[in-house]
């Protein structure tokens, strides 16, 4: 073998470890990690900022979000994609470098390319045999490459589905008591008016669990984050941002037994944020709660009208800036990150096409601007 087929091989060789790595801490290995997507990271965020791109210039709504919700299912098979793609690449440098241990001899790249795609598929029509114990043992291990990725497609679809329609279901539950788009506001209203006091302790509970089961799923696997609610004015990130409104009003503003669920769930929830800002490296967390004063006094009467006991307004607004500042700001860029249509005090509200429910429009108020390390990640 000559000096360029040692390095052929050398080079080769380190770019299937690489791949191997990264699939195994992307896929096989469930824990989050900031760094993951070694290899297709980059492509992933200018995928995605192409695709964003492009949807924010579709006038229609239900066809920018039929574009965008294109986005998940093909972004795992893009990062598949990826990663069959560099290992392919691999094997056909070791086997270039190898080419005179292959009958009849591989005369350039070229042909060395096409012998491994045919191989890792594997689709080899027997015109490339290997005689050489180097050439056999790279095709037996680019075969058996092909069948886990295969594999780990399917099982991975499996998995990534499973968790999508968990989370899903709880979104479509949410919107008969708190509208759609959600509104935490909405949400304490309808159960005080429907006489439903008790299923609000069984949504906060249940809304803890789904936090939870969100943090694990979507954190091990990021790309869960870019799979959309499949209907109309519904969205993930909003319900859950209306659950922890609702929540926040509990803790600050309502003195009622139902503080305590509450709280728990409001724990969990920002845990949740905390996590996900980590994720797409948000940094610190603007104090700012994105609702003036003006918004939680009308919060406040209609609270009131429900019936709902309430603490004395001015405590209550200095508590309620308190709790919706640990989440608020985080939240809005998420919305902004993942091109979500804003809803009722979360998001970008300097154009919201939606009444909150009673026919009024929402207030005009900017969502922050992220960091120089979060423009950076998106």
């Amino acid at each position: 073998m000559t000096t360029g087929g040692w390095v052929e091989v050398a080079f080769g060789l380190a770019m299937i470890l690489a791949t191997f790595y990264d699939l195994f801490r992307s896929i096989v290995l469930p824990r989050p990690s900031v760094n993951r997507f070694l290899l297709v990271r980059l492509l992933f965020i200018g995928f995605w900022s192409m695709w964003r791109w492009v949807g924010r210039r579709i006038s229609g709504p239900a066809r920018r979000e039929a574009w965008l919700a294109t986005f998940g299912p093909s972004a795992v098979l893009a990062m598949f994609a990826t990663w069959a793609l560099a290992f392919m690449l691999g094997y056909a440098l070791i086997l270039d470098g190898l080419r005179t241990q292959i009958r009849p001899v591989l005369e350039n790249f070229g042909e060395s390319l096409y012998f491994s795609a045919t191989t890792i598929v594997p689709l080899s029509y027997g015109d490339f045999v290997p005689i050489g114990l180097g050439a056999r043992l790279t095709i037996i291990f680019e075969s058996a490459t092909g069948v886990g990725i295969a594999a780990l497609v399917i099982t991975l679809l499996f998995s990534l589905y499973a968790s999508f329609q968990a989370r899903e279901e709880m979104v479509v539950q949410l919107d008969a008591v708190a509208g759609a788009p959600p509104s935490g506001l909405q949400l304490l209203e309808t159960v005080a008016e429907r006489g439903l006091r008790g299923e609000l302790i069984d949504t906060f509970d249940e809304w803890r669990a789904w936090s939870a089961a969100v943090l694990e799923s979507h954190l091990a696997y990021p790309v869960l984050l870019y799979f959309r609610s499949s209907h109309d004015n519904e969205a993930w990130l909003n319900s859950f941002g209306a659950v922890m409104d609702a929540a926040a009003l509990m803790i600050s503003t309502v003195d009622e037994d139902e503080e305590g669920p509450a709280r728990l769930m409001f724990t969990v929830g920002n845990h949740l944020v905390e996590d996900l800002a980590w994720y797409f490296r948000y940094g610190a967390s603007s104090a700012d709660p994105l609702v003036d004063r003006e918004e939680f006094n009308e919060a406040v009467v209609r609270l009131k009208a429900a019936g709902y006991q309430c603490h004395p307004s001015d405590a209550a607004w200095l508590y309620f800036t308190k709790v919706r500042g640990k989440y608020a700001s985080r939240l809005s860029l998420m919305s902004e990150r993942l091109a979500i249509t804003p809803a009722h005090w979360i998001g970008d509200r300097s154009y919201v096409p939606h009444a909150d429910g009673r026919g009024r429009s929402h207030r005009k108020k900017k969502v922050p601007q992220a960091s120089g390390s979060a423009r950076s990640a998106s």
